[in-house]
């Protein structure tokens, strides 16, 4: 792109080299975005939610090949809806199914159209949130696309209109903490705000002809949530085939090393081991005759071939788990998000969800993820328990998609709150209605003080309490409440602000960096600080947060 071109009509072509270079800039600084989560925790993951939910807009029109701009950005909308991530994620796809909406019909659009369509997509995203809140991405959206549309009226070149919204965008960012005095505490600006702003901004480097350093999106790693990120194949072309056989001399001695250099250059995980006289071969390869026909060049006879395909075996094992972990149930199905395979292995098998959501902390669930679950099932009336405020949004974009069933969500944001919701389904499922079930399962969730316990990932100064990068936090209802230096200090003296003395039972989660050992080590010296109270330990095997502690 010509820098300083008088552009003054965008066709579907441009749109999507647009939004390409969206994604790359935001992609490039999302770790900026993450950095600015409000409480020091380990998993803010704004930019990264921001970010997934941009990727699966980009694929959407990856393949297009599509001139008219209303296409376009429908199919960029219709990738956002199903891809939204975490309440950033959600509020950008609305933003986007504005913006779409406003150019359904039209070839290409000028200034004055995309400044009505800037303003179509900030009034969706702000009709999508119950209860908008200024200080946050809504409110850099809507700032920008004012300062768009005034600008507008004299104004024909839409590289101008870009600067003019991104110069606005940053100085709305910077209000952001007299808006938001729980920023201002934290020394930081919206994090939403700031992806959204980054994406712009990519926007308008292209235009600029500036370096963003595009690159093929599809090479772009996707970071998966729980089990499946670990078993997804690396390469492109997937596991290939597992090929084992016996190398028999017939007539020159093998010459072993050579054998073991070779083969390691046909495929990978190479076992080679043997004599001059028998070699045993174990390779991954694509196509498991190169090896083969290696061998019987080398001279051998061949002997107990085994060609095993990897790939299948992959497929195979995730149809197998998803069916395990997707539990038939009679009635109405639950559909709760969980991370850690205790706390997994807990809503499935003891609580009776129907189905479980690797993620919530760390991962955010889609949109599709949901929708996905969903539609596993064959029940006809769902509820869906997000266990984390950041799912909630996703979880009830989805919920409004489903098509052919009734799905309600009851807004929990934690896990005790899951858990106690959880147990008033499975003592009241076969008593009432889906509708009632839904609401006695929200009230069930005020009987439960949620508490959590990590490390502070920087300094931070918020609701009085100071923190130093690497100290230990305690979270009530996920607002920031003790600092100290071990665990056990915060844990007694978190559960002390909590009320836990007044109450009857503590339940401790202990994480995935705890053992047995020092969770039991910390239940005993709890006992003997709230003497009245009853303590389980149940594992929970979550990552980041040491304990998750419920308050009853």
């Amino acid at each position: 792109m010509v820098a300083n071109a008088n552009i003054t009509a965008c066709d579907g072509h441009l749109l999507k080299r647009l939004a390409e270079a969206g994604l790359i800039w935001l992609e490039s600084n999302q770790e900026k975005v993450n950095q600015l989560n409000v409480f020091p925790v380990p998993d803010g993951d704004t930019g990264t939610n921001m970010y997934l939910t941009m990727r699966k807009a980009y694929e959407e029109i990856a393949q297009l090949d599509d001139a008219h701009v209303g296409n376009i950005s429908s199919a960029i909308a219709r990738g956002a809806l199903m891809g939204a991530r975490g309440n950033s994620g959600v509020i950008l796809s609305q933003w986007w199914r504005g913006f779409a909406h406003a150019l359904q019909e039209q070839p290409v659009f000028d200034a004055r159209l995309f400044a009505h369509a800037c303003k179509n997509a900030v009034e969706t995203a702000y009709k999508g949130v119950v209860k908008p809140v200024e200080g946050t991405m809504l409110t850099v959206s809507r700032q920008a696309m004012e300062a768009v549309a005034e600008r507008a009226q004299v104004e024909t070149n839409l590289q101008s209109l870009f600067e003019t919204k991104v110069e606005a965008a940053y100085a709305s960012l910077r209000r952001t903490p007299e808006l938001l005095p729980v920023l201002k505490d934290a020394g930081v600006v919206d994090s939403g705000g700031q992806g959204w702003t980054f994406i712009i901004e990519g926007m308008l480097r292209l235009l600029r002809g500036e370096d963003i350093h595009m690159r093929s999106v599809k090479a772009v790693a996707v970071q998966r949530p729980g089990w499946q990120d670990a078993l997804v194949p690396e390469d492109e072309a997937g596991y290939g085939y597992d090929v084992q056989f016996l190398m028999k001399r017939q007539e020159k001695p093998f010459d072993v090393d050579a054998v073991r250099a070779a083969i390691s250059e046909i495929g990978w995980s190479t076992l080679v081991v043997g004599d001059e006289n028998l070699i045993k071969v174990h390779v991954h390869v694509h196509d498991p005759g190169v090896p083969i026909s290696y061998a019987i060049r080398a001279g051998a006879a061949l002997d107990d071939v085994v060609v095993e395909n990897m790939q299948l075996q992959y497929v195979h094992y995730v149809e197998e788990r998803h069916k395990r972990e997707d539990t038939p149930v009679e009635g109405v199905a639950v559909v709760t998000v969980a991370s850690g395979d205790g706390l997994r292995h807990l809503f499935a098998q003891e609580l009776q969800a129907a189905s479980v959501i690797s993620g919530g902390q760390t991962m955010n669930p889609s949109t599709e993820d949901f929708l996905a679950a969903i539609e596993r099932l064959p029940n006809d009336e769902i509820i869906l328990l997000p266990n984390n405020p950041n799912v909630i949004m996703a979880a009830q974009q989805a919920a409004a998609l489903a098509q052919d069933k009734q799905v309600r969500v009851v807004p929990s944001r934690t896990i005790p709150q899951g858990i106690s919701a959880m147990f008033t389904y499975i003592n009241s499922r076969e008593e009432l209605a889906h509708d009632a079930l839904a609401d006695e399962m929200n009230a069930a969730m005020t009987d439960v003080i949620s508490c959590e316990v990590t490390t502070a990932t920087r300094a931070a100064s918020l609701n009085g309490v100071s923190v130093r990068a690497g100290q230990v936090i305690g979270l009530i209802n996920d607002v920031l409440a003790v600092a100290g230096d071990d665990i056990q200090t915060v844990a007694r003296d978190v559960l002390f602000k909590a009320g836990a003395d007044k109450r009857e039972l503590v339940t401790l989660y202990y994480g995935q960096d705890v053992t047995q050992a020092e969770a039991e080590t910390l239940a005993d010296r709890l006992r003997a600080t709230f003497a009245n109270q009853e303590f389980e330990l149940v594992y929970g095997g979550q990552p980041l947060y040491q304990y998750i502690i419920g308050v009853e």
